[in-house]
């Protein structure tokens, strides 16, 4: 494996959705479908754009999916959807959800089907970097990219003027493979201590 990371950008679009298209899911994972676009839409928002929209498009798996990948589509066109991609070669294998804390409306785990209400994160003036999921294809998993992902978007942190990162695992009691937020012990190993628990979820932050 040759491991490469990008952060994402409008002109790697393409690259993204085609991890999301063709590599995220291929375990038929339950988090199909999924552009990791609903962390910084409110509440109405997704009503609206995910679900009126598949409405609209005849309803069903199928609009929903489409009604996602749209919306996630102007998206990533804005620069609202940060993060970085991890490549093997020329291959997108991986992705890690990361940007301003203040750009997200919720972080954690959430059913798009009772979606929680939005700022459960305040505002804050502190600048910090969230960590908000990780993705990697499945035939990649356990050969450390989601660390590298993490190193990186701390190190660019840093270099972005940032004064600490944080990211939101949940705290489980066995190894849970779709650990979409990353486990604890990921955090762990880069530095990051537990500062708060909402739940079953941990607020973890490294000072950068």
């Amino acid at each position: 494996m040759y491991l490469r990371i990008e952060p994402l950008t409008p002109a790697l679009a393409g690259d993204y959705f085609d991890f999301f298209d063709n590599r995220a899911f291929s375990d038929s994972s339950p988090y199909y479908p999924c552009y990791c676009a609903a962390f910084n839409m409110t509440a109405e928002q997704i009503r609206r754009e995910f679900f009126d929209r598949a409405e609209a498009m005849g309803g069903g798996t199928e609009a929903l999916n489409a009604a996602m990948r749209e919306t996630a589509v102007h998206m990533v066109d804005r620069g609202e959807i940060q993060g970085y991609l991890a490549y093997d070669g020329t291959l997108s294998i991986g992705w890690c959800n990361a940007n301003d804390r203040n750009a997200y409306a919720r972080v954690g785990e959430f059913d798009l089907e009772d979606v929680p209400g939005e700022n459960d994160m305040p505002q804050t003036e502190e600048k910090i970097k969230a960590v908000v999921c990780f993705e990697i294809a499945p035939e990649y998993r356990g050969r450390g990219i989601a660390a590298a992902l993490l190193d990186r978007v701390c190190r660019d942190a840093r270099a972005a003027g940032y004064t600490a990162a944080e990211g939101y695992p949940i705290v489980r009691d066995s190894r849970e493979p779709l650990d979409f937020t990353g486990p604890v012990r990921l955090y762990e190993k880069a530095g990051f201590r537990p500062v708060e628990r909402r739940g079953r979820m941990l607020v973890m932050r490294k000072t950068l």
